[in-house]
């Protein structure tokens, strides 16, 4: 019998049934057996932890997680989960799937089949004995996607970021940091993590920029770091003329395209691609959690710039390389949406299809570029109602999106329509969300920052 087969045979539950002190564990009750975090002195963590929880719920902004159960073949649907409660079906109108992607039957067939051939997990690090084919070949396609000489994967677009902009801003000597002020969370943190001075240019105002980077002295290294799409608003960047400002001035350019890539462009690389601008850009960060449907994150951009991440960069070094399953997967999506224009047509017209009834219907759209769909509700308590109203009397599940991932004032609801919500799909939504406006008394034909909705 080879190792293999020792192995299955240990594990084989029919003929080794689990011990009955293990088979017991899930009828624990986890609060009895963990010891309230309250020393003999010092502060009362749990008390802290509770009353800070506290003043979440009062303001409204305490985050509730919906329970979804994904239903392949059935997207937008997904099965909602409720403790003491049937499932039931609901439309979901907040995926960031933003294709359908991670139920397309070419990506399901190949991580299958990955995991048939090659197991559940990668084994190690990038360095030590984590390094599959699968990774190198879906370096290559991402690093052809953008037209680059290199790319370098992550485990999630966060830590692509974070790791990136950590690393270069703490290497390259007395670095300045530019970064626009709507920059993603995760930009920030690596930019904070540097050590680097860090500039902060108002919002896509490329004069702010100018005015920042030409009072620099030019010897000094500098990186100006931006989104392509901007996530809450839906807003992009000019990338082309951002790109020129900061090379005029000796900066390199970072561009964080999760929002974009596998939606616009010719071949799906981004709104860097749509514009022309690719070659403009120094690196270029995106997602694999997105448009593609799997999960992680990446960089793209000269050989010697993903060599000195991939060599220096803790946050690479340090993490367990993604299961070669999910990288097939990724590679697979990649390859059928960068040769499958009709997705990104097909996706933008429900985006214009979805904002058309919605301003036809007198609801507070705000003004968005691109397949972001926010609706404007403008406190904090009341969007989750309109969350909750939607969900429980429509089964439309869509989440409210509250301060701190947008500003006080600007609550909302954050569409996100895909090729494969309907028209019927669509009606059904902008019905059911003037309903919920005239029962929560909220405004209807209102205008939104000056523009009609």
């Amino acid at each position: 019998m080879s190792r293999l087969s020792v192995l299955s045979a240990s594990t084989n539950s029919s003929t080794n049934p689990v011990p009955a002190e293990c088979a017991s564990i899930k009828d624990i009750d986890a609060s009895r057996t963990q010891r309230a975090l309250v020393p003999s002195v010092g502060i009362d963590y749990d008390s802290f932890f509770v009353s800070q929880l506290n003043a979440l719920r009062d303001e409204g902004r305490y985050r509730h997680f919906a329970e979804l159960e994904r239903i392949v073949g059935a997207f937008p649907k997904a099965r909602l989960h409720r403790p003491g409660q049937p499932p039931r079906d609901v439309i979901v109108w907040c995926s960031n799937d933003y294709l359908g992607m991670g139920q397309h039957p070419a990506v399901l067939e190949t991580m299958q089949a990955a995991v048939g051939s090659q197991g559940s997990g990668a084994g190690g690090t990038r360095n030590i004995s984590g390094t599959n084919i699968a990774h190198v070949a879906l370096e290559r396609e991402l690093a052809t996607l953008h037209g680059k000489q290199a790319a370098l994967v992550f485990t999630s677009g966060y830590v692509a970021n974070e790791t990136t902009l950590q690393t270069l801003g703490a290497a390259l000597p007395k670095c300045e940091i530019y970064s626009d002020a709507l920059n993603h969370a995760s930009m920030i943190a690596g930019i904070r993590h540097s050590g680097a001075v860090r500039r902060i240019f108002r919002h896509n105002d490329l004069d702010h920029l100018e005015e920042l980077l030409a009072a620099s002295d030019p010897a000094t290294p500098k990186i100006v770091a931006f989104e392509s799409v901007y996530s809450m608003d839906g807003d992009v960047a000019p990338i082309g003329q951002i790109c020129k400002a900061a090379h005029r001035h000796g900066a390199l350019t970072y561009l964080d395209e999760v929002h974009a890539v596998g939606m616009y462009g010719a071949r799906g690389a981004g709104i860097a691609e749509r514009d022309g601008a690719l070659e403009e850009v120094d690196i270029i960060q995106g997602t694999l959690a997105k448009a593609f449907g799997v999960i992680g994150g990446y960089i793209a951009s000269s050989a010697a710039t993903v060599d000195f991440i991939r060599s220096f960069g803790a946050g690479f070094i340090f993490s367990t390389s993604m299961p070669p399953a999910i990288a097939a997967a990724a590679l697979a999506s990649i390859r059928h949406v960068s040769c499958n224009l009709e997705l990104r047509v097909r996706h933008q017209d429900r985006v214009e299809r979805l904002k058309h009834r919605l301003h036809h219907a007198g609801l507070p759209l705000m003004p968005s570029a691109t397949h972001i769909v926010p609706v404007l509700v403008g406190d904090a308590a009341r969007c989750k109602q309109a969350s909750d109203l939607l969900l429980d009397g429509y089964r439309i599940y869509v989440q409210p999106i509250n301060y701190p991932t947008v500003p006080r004032g600007t609550e909302r609801l954050r569409l996100t329509p895909t090729p494969l919500h309907s028209d019927e799909d669509i009606a059904y939504l902008v019905e059911a969300l003037q309903h919920v406006w005239r029962t929560l008394g909220l405004d209807l034909g209102i205008a939104v920052n000056g523009k009609p909705s």
